[in-house]
Order: C-alpha cells, then structure tokens, then sequence
C-alpha cells in the first residue's frame, strides 16, 4: 500500500540496528558467519528495512542494505511527529507510540531509535513490550509507522471536508 519506488536521486542513509555472530560448527572446526540487520531512510517520511548474511560485517552490512533499498514504504509525518497515536505488534515485540510537542526529542530505545531516527521523527513518545529482539522490533516499529494516516488522506477516504475530520 506505501511502497514507494527508489530512485538513484533520493537520498538514503543507512544505520546499522544490530550485528549477530553465528558459528557453525563443523568436522574441521568454527565457522563464523554474521548477520546484519540495517535500516535506510532519507529523513523526510521513507523508511526500509533488510537483513544481509556474509563470512564478514562489511559485506553483511552492504547486503542488508541492497535488501532495504528494496522494500521501501512511505510514511506520514506532521512537523517531525507522527499524527495520532499507534500501536502495533510483530512476533513477540509490542510497540506503542504517542506524538510529542515540539522540542520534546526522541524518546525511544535501541532499534526503534534507529528507525524513528531514519525515517526522520523528530518528536515522539515509544515504548516497546515484550520481546527486545531488534529484528521483531524493527519491523514491529515500521509496521506501526506504515498503518499511520494523516487529516488529508482520511478525509479523502471519507469524503469529507478537513474540517470535518477536526471538527466532527
């Protein structure tokens, strides 16, 4: 429904959510491999997740961020907050997050920081339950922040007037 189409004009910063290092063991001994979940975004409402696997972290982190190129979504923001309050949930991980007045900052932890921080919120009350898995709570989080919706797009949907859907 948001995806949104990458272009080379845009753009993107990555930022690195968590690194895991997984060993498998074998009949000639330890391998290591390494797991890298990244998040890219342009700061201004494009927000896109991945998960790239390689025998080193550089190659790991770059092929997480080939796969969030891919599965871009646009989300709604209103003066670096997000319009109304939302909830949403991914594996074992619940998020929760409020819009803030101005100047309050970023009130969020660990992978919901990174994200929020991508996307380009710049105020916001988070709160994640359950599980802290950063995998869970990043798509947990975006989850959240796609079913956002702001005054325009309702009253479209609707078909009222703006001051209809503040007004009643």
């Amino acid at each position: 429904m948001n995806k949104v189409k990458v272009y080379n004009d845009v753009e993107l910063k990555d930022r690195l959510v968590a690194i895991n290092r997984v060993t498998k063991v074998t009949k000639g001994g330890r391998t290591f491999t390494f797991a890298a979940i990244v998040v890219v975004g342009d700061g201004k409402g494009v927000i896109g997740y991945g998960l790239g696997k390689a025998g080193e972290v550089t190659a790991a982190i770059s092929k997480g961020v080939e796969a969030a190129k891919k599965n871009l979504v646009k989300v709604s923001l209103v003066k670096g907050t997000i319009p109304h309050e939302v909830e949403a949930r991914f594996g074992g991980s619940h998020v929760f997050m409020r819009p803030a007045a101005a100047g309050t900052g970023l009130v969020a932890g660990g992978a919901m920081r990174a994200v929020l921080d991508s996307v380009g919120v710049k105020d916001v009350l988070a709160k994640s339950k359950g599980s802290s898995n950063p995998h869970n709570l990043v798509k947990a989080t975006i989850e959240a922040l796609t079913e956002v919706r702001d005054a325009y797009t309702i009253a479209g949907v609707r078909g009222i007037s703006m001051e209809k859907v503040f007004n009643g």
